[in-house]
């Protein structure tokens, strides 16, 4: 089933976690404007379904669905978060083959070593400590076909929100009226 029109972006964000990619997303949004819709792993698994990250989890199709409904309607997309390959690689694949427009990936790769100094900042740190993200760490998990531009983590957040918008040409497009 075709989704989005020629003219939609659709913009695949992964990486560990705290390897900055709600913070790329979110810049982008800021420096879009209107018409650039965020679909944050985070939000739709942990926050709507409280749900955890496992293989055919609810949150998967949750996400594909949002981020279809959000192309059919004239937004731009960024889907973003950890996103597993093992888990989300066939949804994204899917995803990506119907969507009329352009597409990119972006896999934000941080060491370890950085992803643990990086959470240390974050509202969660007291929650979530070196155990967990250590279990859920996995080294250059990328997607396969080499669909993903790999960025390292000594792009800072500016650079590579600069680097997406202008590879994806959404730094040429106005902002919609949505």
């Amino acid at each position: 089933m075709r989704v989005g029109t020629e003219d939609t972006r659709l913009v695949v964000l992964r990486g560990n976690s705290a390897s900055g990619k709600s913070s790329v997303a979110a810049g982008m949004r800021e420096r879009f404007g209107r018409g650039l819709a965020l679909v944050g792993q985070d939000n739709l698994r942990r926050i709507v379904l409280r749900e955890r990250d496992r293989p055919g989890a609810a949150n998967i199709g949750l996400i594909d669905l949002t981020a279809r409904y959000a192309l059919d309607a004239g937004y731009h997309v960024v889907v973003e978060g950890i996103l597993y390959a093992d888990h989300y690689g066939e949804m994204l694949a899917r995803l990506r083959a119907d969507h009329r427009g352009p597409t990119r990936g972006y896999y934000l790769d941080v060491p370890f070593e950085e992803t643990l100094a990086r959470h240390a900042t974050k509202p969660i740190a007291n929650e979530v400590g070196e155990p967990e993200l250590r279990d859920w760490y996995r080294e250059r998990d990328l997607l396969p076909g080499g669909v993903e531009t790999v960025i390292g983590a000594d792009s800072a957040v500016y650079e590579t929100i600069e680097r997406i918008m202008r590879d994806t040409g959404l730094d040429a497009l106005p902002a919609l009226e949505h």
